[in-house]
């Protein structure tokens, strides 16, 4: 039955796409005392999400705002009239070319000052091309990473929003509201959110800021999902050791992931891998993760964090690796017909002392953990200076603690890390080189170092423990094998070097086929 035309500036704001994302996320504002606007281009979509929750739904709102609501509409231009000025559509809708033609549609009937938010995980050029394209029609654009899937859109995401902060003026109350919280002290998520009853409490710190001008939200998320990436392929590596070295079954994994998670590698993903591991199939009651096939599926926002890096110089080779790693995961036929024809270690064991083993393990995460985040940071800190963004890197860290897929305790100290160097502006040059970080590694790279070789020598592939390694070694390299290269560029090439005794910036060549070889400046 169709519902009736809303009533002209009566919705704060508005969700366009119900998707099970834009549902939640628009149930999430509402619940916050929002009278949010609600359009889907099937209507029967937004009749079932009506039909589900009714006036009376959304609690008593937040911070005094009152109960809110939803506010249907079946025609895009009722939804944009329905909006108080200036107005607030949010965008879930999947990336390319259906973003732009809901852009589009939006914007035929707003009016200047207005704000069209994507909230979808769109590339950063595209990004910047739409704010590009409805600056010139007066219309405000805003990029804005929402991290933390269905249950984080809901009841608390982290947000990421780019852009000019005039528009960033306009979202900021809904936002700051509906993002997560953390405790301002600790840093931890404050949890305990129901439907009609957001979290709230004295002193809480919202998950969200201004990231700064243009595409920045959207590729500080891309950076987010990267780290991402990283985060979970170690995780894959370190159950790959615990199992293919010491023979753990699942169980045992499980307590050992539980127990992980009382210490410095206490996070969602610690917390859900314990989780899943003590998990029993129930059709056959084997272990959960032993029917779950080994092909780990990608939408590209790993790729393009490596692209990314690729385009501004940047090494970031664990986040690489975590995207090859799904890759070959995905070539399962190949991987069965090469088990049977490449060979490995014969007849090797562990022999040491498995307990200790397992710290060794642990130990090892948290500095592949770091090292995957200095390589992300030092790629914000590179677009920040490339486009201008003014990246603050502790309220980046500070959103990320809590709603997000990579929230962790590692998160707060990375906040600290940066506020305790002077500001959150990237006063570190790399984030390795934080004086917590150069404590805590220099005490247990011996132990990282002892779980990389164990792994070889067993035939156990960790391709990000051993990328972070190798990144942690080639970073505390002063002089390095680049000369080797350096020099047959200039031999094959003519590509020039410079030399290690004279400034910087001056380079030479030498003449290779003369027969005294002698050396020109270029």
């Amino acid at each position: 039955m169709p519902f009736p035309t809303p009533k002209p500036a009566s919705a704060d704001v508005g969700v366009v796409g119900l998707a099970v994302m834009g549902q939640n996320l628009a149930l999430n504002i509402a619940d916050h005392g929002f009278a949010t606007a609600v359009y889907n281009r099937t209507t029967s979509v937004t009749d079932e999400m009506l039909a589900e929750h009714p006036p009376g739904s959304f609690g008593d709102g937040y911070r005094g705002r009152g109960p809110g609501s939803l506010v249907p509409a079946a025609e895009m231009k009722d939804f944009v009239n329905s909006l108080k000025r200036p107005r607030v559509a949010v965008m879930l809708i999947k990336a390319g070319k259906a973003t732009d033609a809901v852009i589009d549609a939006l914007a035929e009937h707003m009016e200047p000052g207005d704000v069209i938010v994507d909230g979808g995980n769109a590339h950063w050029d595209d990004t910047a091309r739409r704010e590009k394209d409805l600056k010139a029609k007066g219309l405000l654009f805003v990029g804005s990473g929402v991290s933390g899937g269905e249950l984080g859109a809901r009841f608390g995401p982290s947000l990421m929003p780019g852009g000019d902060p005039e528009a960033w003026a306009a979202l900021e109350p809904v936002w700051t509201a509906i993002a997560a919280k953390v405790d301002a002290t600790t840093g931890k998520p404050i949890e305990g959110e129901a439907p009609g009853k957001p979290v709230d409490a004295p002193g809480a710190v919202a998950c969200t800021a201004h990231i700064g001008p243009g595409a920045a939200g959207h590729f500080v998320k891309m950076v987010h999902n990267g780290i991402e990436y990283a985060d979970m392929q170690m995780i894959a590596e370190a159950c790959a050791l615990l199992r293919g070295v010491l023979g753990l079954d699942p169980a045992k994994m499980a307590e050992v992931f539980a127990a992980w998670n009382t210490t410095e590698l206490d996070s969602f993903l610690i917390e859900i891998t314990a989780d899943i591991l003590g998990q029993a199939d129930p059709v056959t009651g084997a272990p959960f993760v032993d029917i779950v096939l080994d092909t780990a599926g990608q939408k590209g926002t790993g790729r393009w964090t490596s692209e990314a890096a690729l385009l501004l110089g940047v090494p970031a080779p664990t986040i690489a690796e975590a995207v090859f790693a799904r890759a070959i995961s995905a070539q399962k036929d190949l991987r069965v017909a090469a088990s049977g024809v490449l060979r490995g270690p014969v007849g090797s064991a562990f022999k040491g002392n498995r307990d200790r083993f397992i710290e060794a393990i642990r130990r090892a995460l948290y500095c592949s953990k770091v090292c995957a985040y200095a390589q992300g940071f030092a790629m914000m800190a590179e677009a920040s200076d490339e486009w201008e963004w003014d990246l603050d890197f502790a309220s980046i860290a500070g959103i990320w603690r809590g709603g997000c897929i990579i929230r962790a305790r590692l998160l707060h100290t990375i906040t600290q890390a940066y506020t305790d160097t002077g500001g959150g502006t990237g006063n570190i040059p790399n984030l390795l080189m934080a004086p917590t970080f150069v404590e805590q590694i220099g005490q247990w790279h011996d132990a990282w170092r002892e779980v990389v070789a164990t792994a070889a020598a067993m035939g156990v592939p960790v391709p990000a423990f051993s990328s972070a390694l190798a990144y942690y070694d080639a970073l505390r390299t002063a002089n390095g094998s680049a000369n080797i290269i350096q020099a047959q560029r200039d031999y094959f090439g003519a590509h020039t070097y410079e030399r290690t005794d004279t400034a910087r910036g001056t380079f030479f060549h030498l003449d290779w086929p003369h027969p005294e070889r002698p050396q020109h400046e270029a």
